[in-house]
């Protein structure tokens, strides 16, 4: 069975800075985003890629066989979703059980919740190398997500600000149920007026998450619940209380 669980590094600049010049795009459209897909980040705090699993999809690409015995993973309707993080990996896990490749093409995957079943868009072999580097890091789940949108013509409407017809070829046509062209049009203009993430404090935030020590709010931002959880993490390491993102502090996350 394939490993779910990888390096999971944070996103880099170097990586999005590639993106932003390669895709023509800009700071604020992307992480409009990023934004509505999965709230700025790609993992979940046990390091495993944060999904959706999609019943319907597996219902489908399974030929409808596991409809009648197993109806909470597979079913011809959208929906029956639960709570979201780790249930999502119980219901992909049972799936699995019944048909590896369908389930793994069944899920929604990382930062932009690229659809397993569209692992070729992605640029990707095989839905197990998609995973697999879903599983690695950020800057892969990124690349996949706008090798997708290039391949797919979403970029123009994304440049366009056109946000209706983004989501409607990105979310799917019933995407005004709820409310993502509203959403991307929020959270760009969030990004338009004020400060983009500072992707420095967003990869502390982000192994602070994995460490245990910020159980929310990956923004990028150097406000006090990252200040407080800094200030925690370097008291149970032995470093100096500062509160403060210094140049030690990475590498001791790292550890």
């Amino acid at each position: 069975m394939i490993d779910l669980l990888g390096k999971a590094l944070p996103l880099s600049p170097n990586a999005v800075n590639g993106i932003l010049n390669a895709s023509d795009l800009g700071l604020p459209e992307l992480w409009a985003v990023l934004s509505v897909e999965t709230s700025g980040c790609g993992y979940l705090p046990d390091k495993r890629p944060k999904i959706l699993f999609e019943r319907h999809v597996f219902s489908r690409l399974t030929g409808h066989r596991f409809d009648a015995d197993d109806p909470d993973i597979s079913q011809p309707t959208a929906g029956g979703y639960g709570a979201a993080g780790a249930h999502q990996y119980d219901r992909l896990n049972a799936a699995m059980q019944l048909d590896e490749t369908s389930a793994l093409m069944s899920a929604s995957w990382g930062l932009g919740q690229v659809m397993g079943e569209n692992f070729a868009a992605a640029g990707f072999a095989n839905p197990a190398a998609m995973v697999s580097d879903m599983t690695a890091s950020e800057d892969d789940q990124l690349q996949a997500m706008v090798t997708f949108m290039t391949g797919m013509q979403l970029m123009a409407p994304l440049r366009a600000h056109d946000w209706a017809g983004f989501a409607r070829r990105y979310n799917g046509p019933n995407y005004a149920a709820n409310n993502y062209d509203g959403l991307l049009g929020h959270f760009y203009d969030r990004y338009a007026q004020g400060p983009a993430p500072d992707l420095t404090i967003r990869q502390i935030q982000v192994l602070l998450m994995y460490k245990g020590f910020l159980p929310a709010g990956i923004d990028g931002l150097l406000g006090t619940t990252t200040r407080t959880a800094i200030s925690a993490f370097q008291a149970s390491v032995g470093m100096p209380r500062t509160g403060d993102p210094d140049d030690g502090l990475r590498d001791a996350l790292m550890a």
